[in-house]
């Protein structure tokens, strides 16, 4: 077994800059010994190749009853949230992602479109008046919010509660897990509330379409309904939320792309899928379980124990993209990324973050010609968080 040692702390210190920590990682080895926040000891898989490779091995489940303690098994999800996508493998896998893909159609993602464009619109009219903006807090959060909420069908006078809920989720105050747990008891009722009041009026919304949805015969489970919506909620809030924020600081980071997005020589799609690459909002993939010993690299790691695969370490693998660390939308590596994951678990809403962040930051662009940075990017404070990427502001000067 070869491994480093000492295993790698994943603490406040690593949290500082999660991007430097991979980088001297990544001189080392591909595979690495860490302890979590937790305490639980994890396997933390970093090279590109790795970490492509893991996402099809049948050999890591993702299933946590292959976990060899309670620890290792991160069971602080309630179980009537646990049952989606993330936390099964083939064949229930398969099962759900064709019933919830049955649902998430093309036309549906179209339709949003003009919500997209109105929302923005909107948004954008109420920081046109001013001298400055936050575009995390005046852009980013309530754009993502209201589409996901608009695809959805959450009503709009619940939208508040669960942009809290989902903050706290978020959170590493010290009080996080007490709070953690109350926000997920009061998002389960809300969502059962919600999934109820669709049943007995189904509406033009996702939500809708996922209760009534059949494949040969079957249909979601209530709580695989509840996880699937909570899975959705969460995971499109906060990721579309950091993606936009993270593709506006790029572009005003290096001017000479801005330059080309406004005069047409640069397309929007090569901007979306660099950002992607260069600061991934969801840093890393759900845990797995080695189902048996398992050799990745020159690694062996044993039957039973946690391991995380990092999409962020990937995505700045010196092996597999030439000066990683530098924004370059016109690379011809870029589309390679892994920020929406590979294989069976990729993303299901890829392509809405796609084309919200799309909209949202050409319109942007467009509508401030005089936009710029406030202060320096090294003076912005990221989350706090191992598992997200996202800005907690980003002052603009409009």
């Amino acid at each position: 077994m070869t491994a480093p040692q000492d295993p790698v702390a994943l603490d406040e210190s690593f949290l500082t800059d999660p991007h430097a920590a991979y980088a001297a990682l990544h001189r080392t080895a591909a595979v690495h010994q860490a302890v979590a926040p937790d305490g639980v000891p994890v396997w933390l898989v970093t090279g590109y190749r790795h970490v492509r490779a893991a996402t099809k091995d049948p050999m890591l489940s993702v299933n946590k009853c292959h976990g060899r303690t309670v620890g290792n098994q991160g069971a602080s999800m309630p179980p009537e949230l646990d049952a989606h996508l993330l936390n099964t493998d083939p064949p229930a896998h398969t099962r759900l992602r064709r019933l919830v893909g049955t649902a998430f159609t093309p036309r549906r993602m179209e339709c949003l479109r003009d919500s997209i464009r109105r929302v923005t619109g909107e948004l954008l009219d109420r920081m046109a008046p001013h001298s400055h903006a936050n575009i995390v807090s005046d852009l980013a959060m309530p754009l993502s919010m209201a589409v996901i909420c608009d695809l959805l069908g959450v009503p709009e006078n619940n939208r508040p509660d669960f942009r809290q809920w989902t903050d706290t989720l978020q959170s590493s105050a010290p009080d996080a897990a007490v709070r953690s747990r109350e926000a997920m008891r009061e998002m389960h009722r809300f969502l059962v509330n919600l999934i109820d009041r669709k049943r007995r009026a189904p509406s033009d919304d996702l939500l809708s379409a996922l209760i009534a949805v059949r494949d040969e015969g079957d249909r979601l489970g209530e709580d695989e309904l509840v996880a699937m919506a909570f899975l959705l909620l969460f995971g499109g809030y906060h990721n579309a939320a950091s993606l936009i924020a993270t593709t506006v600081l790029a572009l005003l980071t290096y001017p000479e792309h801005l330059a080309a997005v406004r005069t047409g020589g640069l397309s929007m799609d090569a901007v979306t899928e660099e950002a992607l690459r260069w600061n991934s909002p969801a840093m890393l993939a759900v845990r797995r379980f080695a189902k048996q010993d398992v050799r990745i690299g020159t690694t062996t790691i044993p039957a039973g124990e946690r391991i995380w695969l990092s999409w962020a370490s990937a995505n700045r693998d010196p092996d597999q993209f030439a000066m990683p660390t530098t924004f370059d939308p016109t690379r011809a590596d870029s589309n390679g990324h892994l920020a929406f994951g590979h294989g069976a678990h990729y993303c299901p809403g890829a392509a809405l973050a796609r084309l919200e962040n799309s909209i949202a930051v050409s319109s942007l662009m467009h509508r401030f010609p005089e936009l710029s940075l406030m202060g320096t990017a090294d003076a912005l404070q990221w989350t706090d968080s191992l598992r997200s990427r996202g800005l907690r502001e980003l002052p603009v000067s409009l």
